[in-house]
Order: structure tokens, then C-alpha cells, then sequence
């Protein structure tokens, strides 16, 4: 059987490795990311031989993710599916790339149905695209930042460090106060401290606007691999003009370069959300299924 438990930071080192073989893209495979939403998604990990394992849920919800790592994979997902029938749960597998969706018809033909959602796809960017904001299709980014800087002169941009967390974590308390008729953020905002707490322990990175000595915006998230930055978080107040515009840019610009990509998640089917991701003209938009197995 296998031994689920809730992640730790011990359990970094291992899972790393584990991803790393994996040269994937899709958010989900980042530790950092699994630990700060821990609570939210009551997500456990498992070490099976050289695989990382994951689910989260509860009850009939439970879904887990493909195996990550190396070996026989076919085994991995044989153990998956004893795990969800000791649970009396179908097998359901979520973040199935094409890469992965080949792997697992390969290894079970005909045994998979695959269920797409567009909420659920990453928008995956070149960095030196989002740094520069060059061409015709960048204008309106480029005015909001221009207008931003016009507006606010005393604007600065910092790296997040121990000294700063306390202003960014200021910075998102005032965020909610100012959503807070939109929906509950009390897991975000768990998410987040916990992202603050473990900052360096994590491997974070991130980067904070100031105007006049205060914190405006705010971004943070995580490296994936060589290629690809994962950002996780970044707010802004909506009344100032050009603020997310601007953190995105000098963010980018100033602690992404050596990356070719950044990954900067779904978007969740919010309307809202799903227009700005996409003005930025992502270079990948990454599909992902929920693989369902067939018993």
C-alpha cells in the first residue's frame, strides 16, 4: 500500500529530483506549489521508488496526479489505482498533458477517457516578450505602464526579501478588504502567508512596485526548471492604473532573464482573469485532462 502523507519541507529534495527528470511545464509540478495550497486541497504526497505520487480531495473527490519521476511507470499507475480502490473512489489522474496522455495510452489502451476544461490550461509566455512588450500587440501595455510611471514618479521596483514580506503581506490583507463582497480568499491568503513564511526555504522569488515608499503591487512564485519560471501570486490594487502592467514588466525584466519561459497558470474559467491572461498572447496554452480510468 501506499503511505500518503501531508508534504513537509524535508520532502523538497526528493520531489525535486523527482520533477526534475520530468521536464515538465504544467504548474502543478512544482513542490512550492504543493505546499503552500496543502491545506486548501488537503493535498498528501507519497514517495514510491524513484516516483513522486500526489493526490488531494476528499471523499469522492479525491483525484491524484500522473506519476512524476522514473522507472515503470505502468507500476506507478497500477499503485494509484489499488490506492483509489482501498478508497472506493473511480481513478482519476488530473494535469494530463499530451505527452503524458500518449504515455498512459501506450501503457493502457483503451483504458483511459480524457475530460478537458479550459479553466484548467496553463498560459505559458516567452520572458523576453513579457520584458520588452515590443509590437503592435503590446500597445496597451505599454500606455498603462507609461501612464503608471507618469503618474507616479517616485515608483520604484525591489526584490522581495525578508525585510519587505511584512509590506507585501500589508499589501494583500488590503486587497481583500477590497474584494471582499467578490468571494471568500481565506484559502488564498493561508496560501500566501504560508508562500512567506517558507519564502527561502521554498527557493521563492519575487519582486514589489513601491510609490512614495509604499508597496503597490506585489509578485511571487518559483522556479520549474532551466526553461520555465512558475509565477504564483501577484496583486495589485485595480484603481491604479498601470500597476499590474508594470510589476509584470520589471519582474520579468529584472529576475527572469535567465529563463525562456514563464508559466503563469490557468484561469480558472473567471472571466475576468481569462481576459488579462490573454492580452498578454501567451506562446503556449497548455491543455491538460482529467484522465478517468475505465474499470
Amino acid at each position: 500500500m501506499l503511505d500518503f502523507k501531508k508534504p513537509e519541507l524535508s520532502d523538497k529534495a526528493w520531489v525535486d529530483k523527482c520533477l526534475e527528470k520530468a521536464k515538465g511545464i504544467n504548474c502543478e509540478y512544482a513542490f512550492g506549489n504543493t505546499y503552500i495550497w496543502s491545506v486548501a486541497y488537503s493535498t498528501q504526497i507519497c514517495r514510491f521508488k524513484d516516483f513522486f505520487l500526489c493526490r488531494w480531495g476528499k471523499g469522492e473527490d479525491i483525484m491524484y496526479s500522473v506519476p512524476i519521476g522514473e522507472g515503470d511507470f505502468k507500476e506507478a499507475v497500477f499503485m494509484l489505482k489499488i490506492d483509489a480502490d482501498s478508497l472506493n473512489i473511480p481513478l482519476r489522474l488530473y494535469g494530463v498533458t499530451d505527452s503524458y496522455k500518449k504515455i498512459l495510452d501506450e501503457a493502457f489502451p483503451n483504458k483511459f477517457d480524457y475530460e478537458y476544461d479550459e479553466g484548467n490550461f496553463d498560459y505559458i509566455y516567452s520572458v523576453e516578450k513579457m520584458s520588452q512588450l515590443s509590437g503592435k500587440k503590446y500597445h496597451s501595455k505599454r500606455n498603462h505602464i507609461t501612464n503608471f510611471k507618469k503618474n507616479n514618479p517616485s515608483w520604484s521596483f525591489e526584490p522581495i526579501t525578508k525585510d519587505n514580506i511584512s509590506d507585501c503581506i500589508k499589501l494583500h490583507t488590503q486587497w481583500i478588504t477590497n474584494h471582499k463582497d467578490d468571494s471568500d480568499y481565506s484559502f488564498e491568503f493561508e496560501a500566501v502567508l504560508c508562500a512567506f513564511e517558507n519564502f527561502d526555504d521554498l527557493g521563492f522569488v519575487g519582486g514589489l512596485i513601491r510609490i512614495d515608499g509604499e508597496v503597490v503591487a506585489y509578485t511571487l512564485g518559483e522556479r520549474q526548471n532551466d526553461d520555465v519560471f512558475i509565477t504564483h501570486f501577484e496583486k495589485a490594487p485595480a484603481d491604479i492604473q498601470g500597476a499590474y502592467a508594470i510589476i509584470n514588466q520589471e519582474f520579468t525584466k529584472n529576475c527572469l532573464s535567465s529563463y525562456k519561459y514563464v508559466n503563469r497558470e490557468e484561469d480558472l474559467g473567471i472571466e475576468g482573469l481569462r481576459k488579462a491572461k490573454q492580452s498578454y498572447k501567451p506562446e503556449i496554452l497548455l491543455k491538460k485532462a482529467v484522465a478517468h480510468f475505465k474499470d
